[in-house]
């Protein structure tokens, strides 16, 4: 079937498309789909479900995964393991050159793997300082330092695109600075918009100027700026992200699930409110009844650059050829500088991330 990607991103159940599942995943208002650990078994389960799902429609749903590494990797059998981005940033501390390739090269077998697989991309990387403040970030975060989270997001991105993946920076302008955590509650950031762009926007606002392919809001409240949080903010969106920085990529909005989304009404209503902020796709995680609900009331806003911007995120070469790629003795040398990287102890310490949906 010949359908435009729309605004929505859903999700699916299990291992294999269900018949409901096909039916909505041929909806004209979506156009991505996100991937869980839920959806994982093997790498030959996961290669038979992309196909199958790029098989649905063309242009094919944009296939999406949150895949950072440390605790945030949805796919561990058969992947390289990933380690949190703080590996990096200590890095950073010892030898930022050294850093940088590091960075480069992780970017580099996290999308090469993925591309193999035939998913489009990954939502990373994380651009929010690390603080110290905000468990649900910790060492998800390279730094605290901006200059240093934005020359190793920088290097990532190289790799990203190495491996056939555009970047997508989270979480717009900063979820590093507020203690709560936005998958169950909604955080406020009391700072002023000028200490917000001192320090958080830094890192997305170089990320933009060197080509990166999306963003992602945090459903944070910054009162200051906005009465609405970022994600339903046309002053962040709108103003200040396409505006003030220049970013032209597309804006995903974070899961319309999470309770930092709650204060804006019934899942229509949140959808509403954040494509009309500025977001281009909406994502609507672990709800198919009100993903259903809402796909059949929204009525979305006219986005004369949607397809341009959806069809830069899809991934340009055929999985097979990624897949003879990954097979080569070059590429198993970059595995190896990733598999050497130093693990913490507290890789995976902190709250889980999306998957307790």
């Amino acid at each position: 079937m010949n359908i435009p990607r729309g605004p929505v991103m859903v999700d699916i159940a299990g291992f294999s498309l269900t018949e409901p599942e096909r039916a909505r995943l041929s909806h004209p208002l979506v156009g991505g789909i996100i991937l869980f650990r839920r959806n994982f078994q093997n790498i030959e389960q996961l290669r038979a479900l992309t196909a199958d799902i790029r098989a649905l429609r063309s242009p094919h749903l944009l296939i999406a995964v949150d895949h950072e590494g440390g605790r945030v990797q949805r796919f561990l059998d058969g992947f390289t393991r990933l380690p949190p981005m703080k590996v990096l940033g200590d890095a950073w501390d010892a030898d930022r050159e050294q850093a940088r390739k590091l960075a480069e090269t992780v970017g580099y077998v996290l999308a090469a793997e993925l591309s193999a697989c035939g998913v489009d991309l990954s939502f990373t990387p994380v651009l929010d300082l690390d603080w110290e403040r905000c468990a649900v970030i910790g060492n998800r975060a390279f730094h605290r330092d901006p200059e240093a989270v934005a020359e190793l997001a920088e290097a990532l991105q190289q790799g990203l695109g190495r491996g056939g993946m555009m970047s997508c920076g989270k979480h717009y302008p900063g979820h590093g600075y507020v203690e709560g955590d936005s998958h169950h509650l909604m955080p406020r950031d009391d700072r002023s918009l000028a200490q917000i762009e001192r320090d958080d926007l830094v890192p997305f606002a170089r990320l933009a100027d060197a080509g990166m392919g999306a963003v992602m809001p945090a459903h944070v409240l910054y009162p200051a700026v906005d009465s609405q949080p970022a994600g339903f903010s046309k002053i962040w969106l709108t103003d200040i992200l396409r505006g003030k920085i220049g970013f032209d990529g597309v804006i995903f909005s974070d899961a319309l699930d999470m309770a930092g989304a709650a204060g804006a009404g019934t899942y229509v209503q949140r959808a509403d409110a954040a494509l009309a902020a500025g977001c281009d796709m909406v994502l609507v995680c672990n709800q198919p009844a009100e993903a259903d609900t809402m796909l059949a009331a929204l009525t979305p806003p006219q986005q004369p650059k949607l397809a341009e911007r959806l069809e830069r995120m899809a991934g340009k070469s055929r999985a097979e050829d990624w897949q003879r790629l990954i097979a080569t003795p070059d590429f198993a040398a970059a595995q190896a500088v990733v598999k050497q990287l130093a693990m913490p102890k507290d890789a995976l310490a902190g709250p889980q991330v999306g998957e307790a949906h």
